[in-house]
């Protein structure tokens, strides 16, 4: 155990747990004073040993981590593309925060050992959101393709691609840009369809809105549309285009985009190719059929490549995510939560095991 005692790292884990410093303190039969002292950046006090035993029990973090030398990379609230300010608490802010917090930590740990892909993001800021997408389209080459999966194709272009197990409908995903590095955060309790529409809108926050404040209804509404034409390109749109189509033909369609009824019958009408009338009677149809709730038969989520690739090399040169997880100093849930993984603490990395493309930037650095 280090001698010095990181205050921002209490801060990190009650934030974590959703705490205040009062029922921090209770937990740990200190005054809340006490614990607002060994949270503040100045604190030079070690706390006794039993203090930073009861820190560990109540938080769920090991001892060792309240000593790690290693800084912990602030992520400025206002560089974070929230979605819902006003539906959240600042709980839930500041623990998604933490996540991302976490996110940076992990992140640190892979890139002193692998080369990771190129980061290819466009700065697209003052484009208008279909141009824009029409332009990420052009500079990945993807033509008018569907995109088969959204977290795959991120990871590929060196977007850090990490879960959240925000067990909450406030948050649905996030983003930032550090160090010139993009960061992109999706919870894992949304349906597979919702889940490709996020990372899609967060993709948006990063080209359009780089190094400014990505919040606001007006930003929101430009990484929206942005993602529906980036998903689902007017041309594609148009081609499938009837003055007939029913609810029924909108299901059909779902798979050449892998996106929502409800996202498609918004873009039909977004394109022009059905009326203001038709818009709304399918609306109407859908709604009644409960597709503003949940999609029927709806498409699996999708699960991280590039982070699987890199962990099972390491399994496969003896590094267990426990392994990982001590090194780190960190509970291994919060690991698992991190890699598409929520919810499993005693994790079978067989499960790991699938068939990947070579590449060659994907290496371990030795």
């Amino acid at each position: 155990m280090q001698n010095q005692f990181n205050p921002a790292r209490l801060k990190l884990a009650r934030t974590r747990k959703q705490l205040t410093l009062k029922a921090l303190a209770e937990r740990v039969g200190l005054t809340s004073r006490m614990v607002s002292e060994y949270e503040k950046s100045y604190c030079k006090s070690i706390p006794p040993q039993e203090t930073v035993q009861a820190f560990s029990e109540a938080l769920g973090y090991p001892a060792e981590f309240f000593f790690s030398e290693q800084d912990i990379d602030i992520i400025e609230p206002e560089s974070v593309s929230f979605r819902s300010l006003k539906s959240m608490s600042a709980a839930q802010q500041h623990a998604a925060i933490g996540a991302g917090s976490l996110g940076l930590i992990l992140d640190n740990y892979l890139e002193k050992r692998f080369n990771l892909p190129a980061i290819e993001l466009p700065d697209l800021r003052g484009s208008d959101p279909e141009s824009a997408a029409e332009e990420m389209r052009e500079y990945w080459r993807l033509g008018n393709h569907g995109i088969t999966n959204m977290i795959h194709l991120l990871e590929k272009h060196g977007v850090r691609v990490f879960s959240l197990a925000e067990n909450t409908q406030s948050v649905d995903a996030f983003s930032f840009w550090k160090d010139e590095k993009p960061y992109v955060y999706l919870n894992t309790q949304k349906s597979g369809e919702r889940s490709r529409m996020d990372a899609a809108h967060e993709l948006g926050h990063l080209v359009l809105h780089k190094h400014g404040v990505p919040q606001g209804k007006d930003l929101e509404a430009e990484a929206d549309e942005f993602a529906s034409f980036f998903l689902m390109p007017r041309r594609t749109v148009l081609s499938c285009a009837s003055k007939y189509l029913t609810v029924d033909d909108v299901m059909n369609l779902r798979p050449n985009w892998k996106t929502s009824a409800m996202s498609i019958i918004m873009q039909l009408r977004a394109v022009g190719s059905i009326t203001e009338w038709h818009h709304r009677s399918l609306i109407i149809e859908a709604s009644k059929r409960g597709l503003r709730r949940a999609e029927i038969d709806g498409i699996e989520h999708e699960k991280a490549l590039y982070l699987n690739v890199l962990f099972k090399s390491l399994k496969k040169d003896g590094v267990s995510l426990n392994d990982i997880a001590k090194e780190l100093m960190l509970p291994l849930e919060e690991l698992t939560n991190l890699i598409f993984l929520v919810g499993v603490v005693k994790v079978d990395e067989d499960k790991l095991k699938t068939s990947f493309p070579a590449r060659p930037n994907l290496k371990l650095v030795t």
